[in-house]
């Protein structure tokens, strides 16, 4: 009996050692695990098929994967050479006018193009600057959107430079600015204050300071320009009678500013357009955006049970299912240049979405001669990697068959 107990336990642990190797693979298989997950979707379709279909409708939290929809319904709006643009007013008292169009890409350099156009109109001298930024709602609050500094919180307004943010350098209690184009303004020097050494950037937090920078900023621009100003700076609506000197058009198409927003995942760039594609009669609102949005992509692919609350997918309330991304990436086949690369991976080209127990990932990947659109939808904690793991697992894998 001792020599069979001990025979036993020596077969046993050989079994054991035999089957390590195939338990290792199995459990290390990045698409394996995945399909297991609990609150997770995953869907694959190759050649017109779905191979993989995990879970494929139900609704989850798509973070922001949610900026492919909104980078489709802008392009499908106004198309790849659209540029925005910013209408620049006299009014009859002499001060310059400033009517937000919402161009999301209003930076210092495209600051300085504008004030060459307003001086080869023949501007010469100002009378104070007027700001009016009433194409959005004022009061509107972005879903999901937190009150920190960081550069992807920053406040959403229809005139808005640098992205509502700035970029500062502190050292030993001085503020500088951080970049060459953009002179320091009262309000940056403000925002920067208690701040400890190095380079910072950080949102401006509320409209009222945004517009305030806006018309600082562009006070120092006219100013280098050889441009006099005088007076202060008003926020307002347009006066009547106010005289058109320049519309502005920026230099960046939409095809531009797509191909940035997904591939630095600007929630300000994104929610810009989410709410310009709300825009009727001259206003907008993240309401009428939601309602506009939701109602192009009904009639676009026939969804019934999704939610969209904001553009960029900030908010925990939009939901979507992998088979509905699956539907926005087939439509965006044209367009996935725009999408960025996996970092050391040229056979992945797909959007993140990242939020506290959210980690998605939306894309395609290259399958021999042909690229296959995925969606990974994780409602639950996972290590930040594994959704690179998935998608390069998904363009090796000989076969998706047998998931």
């Amino acid at each position: 009996m001792p020599v069979q107990s001990a025979l036993l336990r020596h077969t046993n642990l050989l079994c054991a050692l035999l089957l390590l190797p195939i338990a290792a693979t199995v459990s290390a298989d990045p698409i394996s695990r995945a399909v297991s997950l609990s609150n997770a979707s995953l869907v694959v379709d190759e050649g017109g098929k779905e191979v993989i279909s995990a879970n494929a409708d139900r609704p989850m939290v798509p973070a922001s994967t949610m900026k492919l929809v909104t980078a489709l319904a802008a392009i499908e709006r106004w198309g790849l050479d659209h540029r925005f643009t910013t209408d620049f007013y006299r009014g009859r008292d002499g001060r310059l006018w400033v009517k937000g169009g919402g161009d999301p890409y209003l930076v210092s350099e495209e600051l300085d193009r504008a004030v060459a156009g307003l001086k080869r109109q023949g501007l010469r001298d100002v009378n104070g600057i007027g700001l009016d930024d009433t194409l959005f709602v004022a009061s509107d609050k972005i879903p999901g959107r937190s009150s920190s500094d960081n550069p992807y919180d920053a406040p959403v307004t229809a005139l808005a430079v640098n992205f509502n943010t700035v970029n500062v350098r502190v050292s030993g209690g001085r503020i500088s600015s951080a970049e060459p184009q953009t002179p320091i303004t009262a309000t940056a020097k403000r925002m920067a204050a208690g701040m400890g050494n190095g380079k910072q950037r950080v949102n401006l937090k509320t409209r009222a300071n945004s517009l305030n920078y806006f018309g600082e900023l562009l006070e120092a621009k006219l100013k280098a320009a050889g441009i006099a100003v005088g007076g202060g700076v008003e926020i307002a609506s347009l006066p009547t009678g106010a005289k058109m000197l320049y519309s502005h058009r920026n230099s960046r198409t939409l095809e531009t500013v797509v191909t940035n927003m997904l591939e630095y995942s600007t929630n300000f760039v994104a929610n810009n357009l989410f709410l310009l594609l709300g825009e009727q009669g001259g206003r907008s609102s993240m309401a009428a955006s939601q309602r506009v949005v939701e109602g192009w992509a009904q009639r676009q692919f026939g969804w019934r049970n999704f939610t969209i609350e904001d553009g960029a997918g900030l908010s925990r309330g939009n939901r979507l299912s992998g088979r509905q991304l699956i539907d926005v990436l087939d439509a965006m086949a044209a367009y996935r240049r725009l999408v960025p690369q996996q970092d050391n991976n040229a056979s992945v080209r797909a959007k993140t979405g990242t939020l506290r127990g959210v980690s998605c990932y939306a894309g395609w990947v290259r399958r021999g001669n042909a690229w296959v659109p995925f969606s990974l939808l994780i409602n639950q904690p996972v290590d930040y990697g594994f959704r690179l793991q998935v998608a390069s697992a998904l363009a090796r894998a000989p076969s998706l068959a047998r998931y």
